[in-house]
């Protein structure tokens, strides 16, 4: 594949640096502490582009994870999502996944300099995205490399009388270099466990989860979760070194992946759980009252 513009991030107080494809989605190709890399890197780019399979920190716009079917109603009107068709993607079980913008090539820079970025896609405008996501809007991140802090802001701005679904999220995928992965610890918070089923489909029922620290070892996790609350911590740390995730704000709901296959955990803020497109269980943002959700993940 030809190669793609990137744009490069430097933290001015410390060697950290993060790589962001506008054409590509926006997605965060590379953080690297030094010259080591933090990020998965999965597949590769390549497999991003062709095929939607994730890396780095990719955005999952305007859904995070599965739906449990490929239809939903909102307000009465029923949108109907068709596989390779504006953007739509499914799993093995044949249920659309990630949202729409996976390597979307359409956001514009407006802003830019050696450690911040902005980045905007105007929904009303691409009727493409308008045919799985009839919700005129703006859509932007800010982006910020400071303090071996990587901060992603997202906000969304309805462009009509229409309140737009907050349901994204993001997939940082998080490694620690040159330390084994059964040595990893991971850290998570007090929040809510909501159990999954076959098909990565949450069953409605609920466990409490309390905070701590335990070994990765060899587990294997893809969980759910809700009442993540704002400012909540998750990390993971080996060898060393550290590296945090906060859900500053906007982000009530995660997603913990750490596959036996890849050395990788992910920790994905998300702005409502998994099938909230389907089930209602969501925030909106409201004409006149832009709705945003930031997280950070933070090197140390």
């Amino acid at each position: 594949m030809a190669e793609l513009p990137t744009t490069t991030l430097h933290d001015p107080s410390s060697p950290l640096t993060a790589t962001f494809v506008p054409t590509a989605g926006m997605v965060c190709t590379s953080l690297s502490d030094d010259g080591l890399e933090l990020l998965g890197q999965r597949r590769g780019l390549d497999a991003y582009l062709s095929h939607g399979k994730t890396m780095g920190i990719p955005i999952l716009y305007p859904w995070a994870n599965r739906l449990s079917a490929s239809k939903y109603e909102i307000n009465g009107a029923v949108v109907t999502l068709t596989a390779g068709t504006g953007g739509v993607r499914t799993d093995q079980h044949g249920v659309p996944i990630h949202g729409v913008l996976a390597a979307y090539p359409g956001w514009l820079i407006i802003e830019q300099s050696d450690n911040q970025l902005t980045a905007v896609v105007d929904y009303g405008g691409k009727p493409r995205l308008l045919a799985t996501f009839p919700f005129p809007h703006l859509l932007r991140m800010d982006i910020t490399l400071a303090d071996r802090a990587l901060t992603i802001r997202t906000t969304v701005t309805p462009t009509t009388a229409a309140s737009v679904p907050m349901c994204f999220g993001f997939h940082p995928y998080l490694k620690i270099p040159d330390v084994p992965r059964e040595e990893w610890q991971l850290q998570t918070p007090t929040m809510q466990h909501l159990p999954v089923d076959h098909w990565g489909i949450p069953t409605g029922a609920t466990e409490e989860w309390p905070a701590g620290t335990e070994p990765l070892g060899t587990t294997e996790i893809d969980d759910g979760f809700g009442q993540v609350p704002q400012g909540a911590e998750f990390a993971i740390s080996g060898g060393g070194r550290r590296i945090a995730v906060t859900f500053d704000e906007g982000f009530p709901a995660a997603q913990i992946f750490a596959p036996r296959t890849d050395d990788v955990v992910g920790i994905e803020p998300m702005c409502a759980p998994t099938d909230a497109l389907r089930r209602g269980n969501y925030q909106v943002a409201v004409p006149g009252k832009p709705a945003s959700a930031q997280f950070s993940i933070r090197v140390s």
